[in-house]
């Protein structure tokens, strides 16, 4: 492997190990789900703003990028609702687990975006990952809503990586993040306004939640989120998705040293998410072999 690439790939996987910690933080967060993102992404585009006005970066787009980035904002937005809500419904390791199957609906989709066939190892490999879901959903029945909503969630996230590996082409990394965050903002903001939810109780958060806040929306979203895109320049979407699935690895060994005995699952819902582990490892193997990155 070339040095530049292997640079990129250890990058890749320090923002793919921020992403685990995430969860961790979602969880210690006392706030509700829908709060939590609109605290993470108001930070996060404050910060962004601000590190893109002293670079003096131009941020004048067109009508057409606008439109395109406001889809962006409104699917990662809804993205991390799922996300973190899944996690307060059921515990970090059955989201995280269900989370992988991230990579296969990537390669579902791309195939769409792209206008290519989609391929018989694929349909195979997301045969084993439906199986392994089926596993958890048997093992875990308690945690059915929560399994949905985290497959909606990873549904969304391999819809996030395609679009934004158009967007890359033509645009900056750190300006397609900050409109990305910005509409998502306004998306939240939109949906707590219709539920009265900005209230003085709104703003009213413990120091712990306000220091965890921080993290999550300066080094977890504004960095990660731009990092990551500026990456796409380099690797495909499916890669990227592909090495997300290590999320759920780092993700559950870091809530099994904060949060121990709560995050303990049954041996069997092991089994099921080694089975999609197995899949989409199976899936990038065969595609390496065919192709570079």
């Amino acid at each position: 492997m070339q040095k530049g690439k292997l640079k990129d790939f250890v990058h890749l996987h320090g923002i793919v190990f921020i992403w685990g910690f995430t969860a961790v933080l979602g969880k210690l967060i006392t706030i509700e789900a829908i709060p939590l993102v609109w605290f993470r992404l108001f930070i996060a585009s404050i910060v962004l703003g601000i590190f893109l006005f002293l670079k003096k970066t131009n941020l004048k787009i067109t009508l057409k990028a606008i439109y395109q980035f406001s889809i962006g904002g409104f699917i990662i937005g809804l993205h991390w609702i799922a996300f973190f809500y899944a996690i307060k419904i059921a515990n970090i390791s059955i989201t995280l687990a269900t989370l992988a199957t991230g990579a296969l609906f990537t390669s579902i989709l791309e195939p769409l975006f792209l206008k290519r066939k989609i391929k018989l190892h694929e349909i195979i490999l997301s045969l084993l990952t439906v199986i392994g879901i089926v596993i958890i959903f048997n093992v875990e029945p308690q945690y059915t809503t929560g399994i949905f909503i985290a497959l909606f969630a990873a549904f969304l996230s391999a819809l996030f990586a395609v679009i934004n590996a158009n967007f890359i082409k033509e645009h900056d990394a750190s300006v397609i993040s900050f409109y990305e965050l910005l509409f998502a903002v306004i998306l939240i903001s939109l949906v707590l306004l219709f539920q009265n939810g900005f209230t003085t109780n709104f703003f009213k958060l413990t120091t712990e939640d306000w220091i965890y806040i921080g993290i999550l929306g300066t080094v977890c979203t504004a960095y990660a989120l731009t990092a990551s895109t500026h990456l796409l320049k380099k690797i495909s979407p499916f890669t990227m998705m592909l090495t997300i699935n290590l999320e759920p690895v780092y993700g559950i060994l870091l809530a099994l040293l904060v949060f121990k005995e709560s995050e303990k699952m049954n041996l069997n819902f092991y089994y099921g998410g080694l089975l999609i582990f197995i899949a989409v490892i199976l899936n990038g193997y065969i595609k390496t072999k065919k192709k570079k990155i």
